[in-house]
Parts: C-alpha cells; sequence; structure tokens
C-alpha cells in the first residue's frame, strides 16, 4: 500500500503548478495579438530600411550651392563630388566639407545640409581679403585670420596692399623681429591692423608697410602716410586716428604709435 501512494504523490509533485501558459499569457487572443504587433514591427523595420537605402524614392537627384561670390556653383559642385544617385541617408556629408575645405580654400565654411527626399545643400562662406600680397605679377589673398587663401591677377577694391619692408639682411630692428617672431607672426599683425583701421581711413588705404614688430605704417592713396607702430592698442588707436585727421585735415603724417601723444605734421 504504501509504494503506490508514494509513486502517485511524486507523479502529482512533477506536475507544472499554475495555469496553462497560453492562460498565463492573457488568453489566445492577447497571444494573437503579441504576435501581430511584433510581426508588424518587422516589416515597419524592413520598409524603413528599403526606403531609406534601397528604393529610388530618397536617391540624391540634385546638388544645390548658396552663398559662393568668387566662386562659381558649378566649382563647388565639382570639389563637392557628391554621389549623385547614392541613397540620400548614406551620405557622408563631414567628407563632403573635408574635400571643399581642401580642394577651395577660399572657402571659410560650408554646411552640408541634406534636402530630403533628392537634394544636398552645400551652404558656403568665402573668405574675405583684408590684404594682398605680392607674388611676382600676381598677388596673395590674405584673410581676417592670417590664411593665404588665393593668387589672384587682379587687385579687388579697397584690399591694400602689405609690403614687407624686413629681411634678415637689413640689420637693425627690423631683422631682429623677423629673427624673434618670423615673417607669418609679422604678417599676422598686420592682418590685425588692418582690422582696426577706421572704415573710412580703410577705403584710402593703399599699403601697409611693416618695417618691424613695432614700426608698422598705412599709407593712403592720396600721399598721406599714418605711423600705427604695433598692432597693440588698435581700437584706441583707431580712434585717435579718427580725432586727428579731423582736427587736422590738411596734415601729410599722422602718428599714433601712442595713442595717448598722437601727432601730426607737413600740409
Amino acid at each position: 500500500m504504501a509504494g503506490p501512494a508514494t509513486v502517485e504523490r511524486g507523479a502529482r509533485q512533477e506536475e507544472p503548478s499554475g495555469p496553462p501558459l497560453v492562460r498565463r499569457l492573457g488568453g489566445p487572443r492577447r497571444f494573437r495579438m503579441m504576435i501581430i504587433i511584433v510581426l508588424t514591427v518587422l516589416l515597419l523595420g524592413g520598409g524603413t530600411v528599403w526606403v531609406l537605402y534601397g528604393s529610388p524614392w530618397t536617391r540624391v537627384e540634385r546638388v544645390e550651392v548658396s552663398g559662393t561670390d568668387v566662386l562659381t556653383p558649378d566649382q563647388v559642385r565639382e570639389a563637392a563630388a557628391v554621389p549623385v544617385g547614392s541613397a540620400l541617408v548614406s551620405v557622408d556629408t563631414g567628407a563632403i566639407a573635408a574635400r571643399l575645405r581642401a580642394r577651395l580654400p577660399r572657402i571659410d565654411t560650408v554646411d552640408v545640409v541634406r534636402s530630403w527626399p533628392h537634394g544636398i545643400g552645400l551652404k558656403v562662406t568665402e573668405r574675405q581679403p583684408v590684404l594682398l600680397i605680392g607674388k611676382g605679377s600676381n598677388f596673395v589673398e590674405v584673410d581676417d585670420e592670417g590664411v593665404r587663401f588665393a593668387t589672384i591677377s587682379r587687385t579687388p577694391k579697397n584690399v591694400p596692399l602689405l609690403e614687407m619692408a624686413v629681411s634678415a639682411r637689413s640689420g637693425g630692428s627690423g631683422a631682429a623681429s623677423l629673427r624673434r617672431f618670423g615673417e607669418d607672426r609679422l604678417v599676422r599683425e598686420a592682418v590685425e591692423v588692418a582690422g582696426d583701421i577706421p572704415d573710412a581711413v580703410a577705403q584710402k588705404t593703399r599699403a601697409l608697410k611693416v618695417r618691424s614688430y613695432d614700426d608698422i605704417s598705412l599709407e593712403l592713396a592720396d600721399g598721406r602716410t599714418v605711423a600705427w607702430g604695433s598692432a597693440d592698442q588698435g581700437a584706441l588707436k583707431a580712434r585717435t586716428l579718427g580725432a586727428l585727421m579731423k582736427a587736422s585735415p590738411a596734415a601729410r603724417h599722422f602718428d599714433v604709435s601712442a595713442p595717448t601723444a598722437p601727432a601730426s605734421s607737413g600740409s
């Protein structure tokens, strides 16, 4: 009697406890709903991937360029080398921007944007010259960061010529400045001065002459000259020069190298 009872008790212990699986999941209706939701998500996901990567509906068909001045839109498109016909979502916008900056140094900044469903937009900002450096019969344009970005044959309007009247062989303070700072630093100092010149004077400035780090002067188109000194205290020197020119309109030479003690001479 003890044997069968023991077996029966053990068999009952092996039976799964609780309601059936389907009932625990909420019944057949809820189980079917879960299957439908999973299948829908998979179908939507697969469809989205196909639309973005495989369909003809979202492929690059046009490249639009804006913001150009000296450059032409065709030059920008050629340098950008946008993969027309590729899936729009797969286009590497960072690589396009890098190509443009490398191939067209005139470009300062560029914003590459996707224009759904078929376009790539290239929003370009060109560098603007503040100085020119003579190079044979041509001129090198220099922007407000001291970047030499383009060589041109004709000078743009109201951009002064930079004259480096200093060399390692010249001796004196000029040679010492060149050895200490280097030519690039002296060019940047001249660029800073060009950015501080009052607008009314800048329009008449024909050249900036650099003799040393603290001996930079302006030559105006009408023959007048301005001793500016170093690039330090540029804003104060600009205000002082404006006031000095108003006070001495017939003067031919102005000195604002020490802006708290300016001077003018000649008539």
